[in-house]
Order: structure tokens, then sequence, then C-alpha cells
């Protein structure tokens, strides 16, 4: 029998493992927030190198989000029968090409095409690394892990922020996307030292090597019943997609949809995408100045972030959804009387400052989390897909029509106000919904969760 000293030692041992790979892992998020977040400062360039319209520049910012809604529909067949692993390392190639690509191209066409295949990968990671992590992941530390790959989320914002400010000043807009290249072959170097998550090695009846995966992540001592948790879950489950609509399990799908599209939609992630755009139209008129304005907002990003690595596990995934979603809502207020009376320059920052705090702490790092641990491990991957194709198509119709929405405002009524509080309203109805409909999953294995769907035959019960 293990000593308690022993079995300290032995969770120790698994915590760093689990944290080793959930980092290298979250290395598809630093990614995902770098190529997304690249676009934001070479957006300004790019308007006068190809001489854009508002339409143009939305196109331009959207059109790796085409890639990013396919990217979950391919990761439904490539994770199911590859592995969770190698479809990483699918979507690591896909972003080198987009890097090397989108530097080259002679014409808009070229480039979004280019985008659009970087976000496939991006679509891919932005799935399957939550996933992957979550099925890793012991149940204690499932929360702050996946949390993990929202930190590097925004690691990769503010780096791509730092990078698009040392190249404002020569105008190198194409050497900010091609330094994209630089952490895909980083990725593909960790991936190639990462394991196969062990619940899909169950799945595919490879019990031997999956045990082996749960006494370096769960510990020695509670492998075995961790092993014999995943396999009757398996056993219970059909696997197929109609299995996502059954009566309680249809539910889970609504959580995770609407999430993953009230991620977007509540507009705080275009605004990040827009950042220095909308610090140009509030009073910082050189390129340079409103570049840089968005490197001290992704340095808060990461400090707020943290802190919701920090909170997930002990406070919980609804009471920092609720906290959040308010937060939200007063700042794009506050934001729209910003530019209703002409509030420009430093007043804007501060606000921003609010709304992207409440966001990076809540609905950003949980939509994530709340999807990847809802499900059972057969249509995990499913369930995801689905939800992450609704997300990726929500950032794809704000990134496209906020630029038009702003102009047709600032004609119509003399400022963009009206944009901000749309999305408010919005956040208002985030908050209904978290209040009314997420379950809290703080501390329960994946199986528990997945088999606490079907005991609900209500819509509303949040244990």
């Amino acid at each position: 029998m293990a000593s308690p000293d022993d079995s300290t030692r032995s969770q120790r041992v698994a915590t760093a493992y689990a944290f080793r790979i959930a980092i290298v892992a979250a290395l598809g998020g630093f990614l995902f927030g770098y190529d997304i977040a690249i676009i934001s400062g070479a957006l300004i360039f790019l308007k006068s190198a190809f001489n854009l319209d508002p339409y143009q520049q939305g196109f331009a910012v959207s059109s790796a989000a085409i890639g990013c809604i396919v990217g979950p529909l391919v990761a439904v067949a490539l994770s199911d029968a590859i592995g969770r692993r190698r479809t990483l390392v699918a979507a690591a190639l896909l972003l080198g090409v987009s890097a090397i690509g989108t530097a080259l191209p002679r014409d808009m066409l070229q480039f979004n095409l280019l985008r659009i295949v970087g976000g496939i990968g991006v679509g891919l990671a932005s799935v399957v690394s939550p996933m992957y992590i979550a099925e890793m992941a012991p149940a204690r530390l499932r929360g702050r892990l996946v949390s993990v790959n929202q930190l590097a989320i925004v690691t990769g914002l503010f780096a791509a922020s730092v990078v698009s400010y040392a190249l404002s000043f020569s105008g190198s807009w194409r050497w900010m996307f091609a330094t994209t290249a630089v952490p895909v072959v980083f990725w593909l170097v960790g991936l190639t030292a990462l394991p196969e998550s062990p619940r899909w090695l169950a799945a595919k009846g490879r019990d031997a090597e999956a045990l082996k995966l749960l006494a370096k992540s769960e510990g020695s001592t509670q492998s075995e019943a961790a092993l014999n948790e995943i396999k009757a879950s398996i056993a219970e489950e059909t696997g197929g997609i109609s299995e996502l609509f059954q009566p309680g399990m249809r539910i889970a799908l609504l959580v995770a949809v609407m999430l993953a599209i009230l991620q977007q939609m509540t507009g705080v992630s275009i605004l990040l995408v827009y950042a220095p755009t909308i610090f140009k139209s509030a009073g910082f008129s050189a390129a340079s100045d409103a570049i840089w304005q968005a490197i001290p907002l992704n340095v808060w990003n990461i400090l707020c972030t943290a802190v919701a690595f920090w909170l997930v596990d002990r406070l919980g995934r609804r009471p920092l959804l609720l906290i959040g979603t308010t937060g939200m809502a007063v700042g794009l207020i506050i934001m729209g009387f910003c530019f209703h009376f002409g509030w420009s320059g430093y007043p804007v920052v501060v606000v921003m400052f609010l709304c992207v705090g409440a966001y990076v702490s809540s609905l950003a790092p949980l939509a994530w989390l709340i999807m990847a641990e809802i499900f059972p491990t057969r249509i995990r991957g499913r369930a995801m897909s689905i939800a992450g194709v609704a997300l990726w198509l929500a950032f794809f119709i704000g990134s496209q029509i906020f630029p038009p929405l702003c102009s047709f405002f600032e004609t119509k009524y003399g400022s963009p106000a009206g944009v901000f509080w749309l999305f408010a309203a919005v956040c208002v109805f985030a908050f209904w919904f978290c209040w009314r409909l997420v379950p809290e999953t703080k501390g329960r294995t994946l199986e528990a969760i997945a088999a606490s769907w079907k005991k609900r035959g209500q819509v509303g019960i949040t244990e």
C-alpha cells in the first residue's frame, strides 16, 4: 500500500506532466491568437497598399474565418480517425503554408485565399487543442489546464501586437505575416513529443496504452479506476450524430453552440481585432501610435486571463460567466457614450481595458472550456465541431459587418456609438442565457458530466 508521501509525490508528478502536455498543445492557441491578431496591425497598411473600401477591409479580416468554419468540420473526421495529436500536426502545417503565402501575395485574391488556408489550420487547432487538453487533464486541474489554451491565445495576441508595432515604422506588413512561421516551427517540434489522448486510445480499444498514459496524468493509484469509468461511458455511447439530439444531450448542444456564438457576437473579440483601427478613429492618428495602444491592452489580456486561470477551478464556471458578461455590457455602453460625446484618446483606451478584461476572464476561455467538457467521448469531436462552426461563423459575420456598421452609424448619426450599444444588448442576453442554462462543471470528471445530461428531462437545471 502506498504511503501518503508516495501518493503526494505521485500526484505532483502527474500534475507536472499534465501541465507540460497542456503547454505544448496550447501552442496551437498561441498561433490561433497570433494569426488572427496579426491582421489587426497590418490592416492599416493593407488598406493603403490595395486601396480597400470598408467591405474589402471587413473581408480581409474575416476571410480567415471562412477557413475557420471549414476547420472544425474537417476536425471531426481527422481527430476521430487519426487521433488528436496528428490533427494538431496537420493544423500546424496549414498555418505554416499560410504564413509564407500571405507574406507574398500579388493581389487581395491571393491574400484572402491564403488567409483561408491558415484559417483552416486555426479552425482545427481551436477545436482540437482544448479537446485534447480536456481529455488529458485530471478533473481537479481541467479548468486550469484548458485555460492554459486561452492564456496562450492572449499571449499570441500580445506577441502579434508587439511585432506589428516594431514593423509599423517601416510599414512592413508582409514581414508581419511571415513572422507567423517562427512559432509554427516550435509547435511542430513540440508536437512530436506529445502522446495520443487516452480517451481516444480507449475508444479505439487500445486499453494498455490508455492505462499507461492515465497513470502519468491521473497518478498510478487512480489510473485503473479512471480507465474503467472511461470504458463504461464509451460502452453506453452510440457515437452517432443522433445521440446529440437525444433529450438532455440536445440541451448540452444548445449550451455549446450558444456559448460559441455569444463568445463572438458580444463584440469584444471583434474590438480586439479592430483595436488599432478603433484607436485611430479615437484620436491616435499615426499608425504606430494606434498600434502601440494595443500592446498594453494585450498585456492586460494576459493578466486578466491569468486571473481566470486562478479562479476557474476555485470560484467555478458560472460565477465567472455572470460577472464577466455584466462587465462587458457596462463597458460597451460606456464605449458607446465615448464615441457619442466625442471623448477621444485615453478615455477610449481605459474603457477598452474594462471590456477586454471582463471578456478574457469569462466568455473567452470558458466557452472553449465548457464546450470541451460537457460531451461524451465518442461524440465530443462532432459536438465541438458543430459548436466550432457556429463560433467561426459568428466571428465571420461580426468581422465582416463591423466596418460597414460603423460607417452606417457615422454617416446617419455622426458616430459609431450605436454599434457598441448593439453589442451591449447582446451581452445582456448572454448574462440571461448563462444564468438560465449553463451548468456548473467544476471538479467533475468528463464522464460524470456527460452522464448528467442523460438525467436531465427539462431545461434550466443547473447543478
